[in-house]
């Protein structure tokens, strides 16, 4: 019989980086699942115990053959995790238990779908094996919970068969018709739309902002120093506390800058607003959004119309642009579920949780449906084949 070995790794540091990743590339490359990417985040400081965000990652050997890895962290709060439980942990704590630690299986401060159980051949038997070991060690340890967010609908109903409870929640994708150019994208919207995104985009830059495309040997720590102090105005505004260190926008900048898409704008010769965003094998992931100055429709140029002519003139396939925000859906992004999965230590509480996650499903699949009966798309565009169509990659720099 085939020994399994289970080991916790309390720094990502502890496995080699091409043992890591050669546990993500059955899927499409993913920047925030490679090993420099969890590091970067982990030698900032942005991610540590102090921060209430403690390495636990799982790396599973069968006979010293690797079998795969989890990111996976131990929780003494439910910040930066973008799939909210606050009142799961009040009703426990009302009731006497103790929320608090947790397993979070997740990319720290980062919404967006990915596969969470990672093995070098995609296999469910090993996906399966895995998610049964942190089951165990969620057991040993005693925590309350585990938490498996922004996981791809493989996964999650594959955890749902082993006693996961399910949670669904929406996001706005934009996804690239093989356009050729801005105007091609939209000629699919209604006249209306058309004319409002036009406007928009004159008035956004009408105060002679310019807009900068910066990646790979253009981006410097001048362009890292200004975009930090929009990161730190916006971060301290929306939640107080802002995750990310400078030392992280510095080291990810060293280690793989070629994945990144710095949007950057310019009025008189000053940075004033800036929207980092990451380049996966397909997709073009739109993170942090900051500025020092506010100037009508800046945000939308900057975070929404310019990631969508990136993407056209990359050939990605579609843009995420983060959590929430039905905003977006005049901008031409289209409604996604999102993800998670999770286990409940306590049979009466999971029994609760199970009670409310149903409901809120039902809502969730009420307002998925009724925003896709009311998007900005022509009647005669087939959103059905829009998120379907295969885009025809161009060949890059190296």
């Amino acid at each position: 019989m085939k020994q399994s070995t289970a080991t916790i790794l309390h720094n990502i540091s502890e496995i080699d980086a091409q043992q890591w990743d050669s546990c993500t590339r059955a899927h499409p490359y993913n920047p925030f699942l490679t090993h420099k990417f969890l590091n970067a985040l982990e030698v900032s400081g942005s991610v540590c115990a102090e921060t209430g965000w403690q390495p636990f990652h799982l790396k599973l050997q069968q006979d010293k053959t690797l079998i795969g890895v989890v990111p996976m962290y131990v929780k003494n709060h439910s910040q930066g995790e973008y799939v909210f439980d606050y009142g799961w942990a009040d009703a426990w704590a009302r009731a006497g238990g103790s929320y608090y630690p947790k397993l979070q299986i997740s990319v720290p401060f980062t919404p967006a779908a990915g596969p969470r159980l990672l093995t070098p051949c995609a296999d469910p038997e090993h996906e399966a094996m895995l998610l049964g070991a942190c089951m165990q060690i969620a057991q040993q340890i005693k925590v309350s919970s585990i938490h498996m967010t922004f996981t791809c609908e493989n996964q999650w109903n594959q955890a749902g068969k082993i006693g996961f409870l399910q949670r669904i929640d929406q996001q706005f994708h934009w996804h690239n018709g093989d356009f050729d150019t801005f105007d091609d994208f939209l000629a699919t919207l209604t006249a209306k739309k058309r004319k409002n995104i036009r406007r928009e985009r004159r008035e956004a830059v009408a105060n002679g902002i310019e807009i900068e495309w910066l990646t790979g040997d253009d981006l410097t720590e001048e362009h890292w120093d200004a975009f930090y102090g929009f990161y730190l105005d916006t971060g301290s505004r929306k939640w107080g506390n802002p995750y990310l260190t400078r030392r992280f926008f510095s080291e990810i900048n060293d280690t793989m800058a070629q994945d990144i898409l710095l949007i950057m704008a310019k009025r008189e010769g000053r940075y004033i607003a800036g929207a980092i965003n990451f380049i996966g094998e397909d997709t073009l992931f739109g993170r942090n959004w900051g500025c020092i100055e506010d100037h009508r429709f800046l945000h939308f140029e900057v975070c929404y119309y310019q990631a969508i002519a990136f993407a056209i003139s990359r050939r990605l396939k579609k843009v995420e642009a983060g959590a929430q925000g039905a905003h977006k859906v005049a901008r031409g992004y289209l409604p996604q579920a999102t993800y998670s999965a999770h286990w409940i230590a306590d049979p009466g509480f999971r029994d609760a949780v199970a009670r409310f996650l149903d409901d809120e499903r039902q809502y969730v699949e009420q307002d998925l449906a009724y925003i896709e009966q009311h998007t900005p798309f022509k009647s005669t565009t087939d959103l059905t084949a829009l998120r379907n169509i295969s885009v025809t990659r161009m060949p890059t720099e190296p």
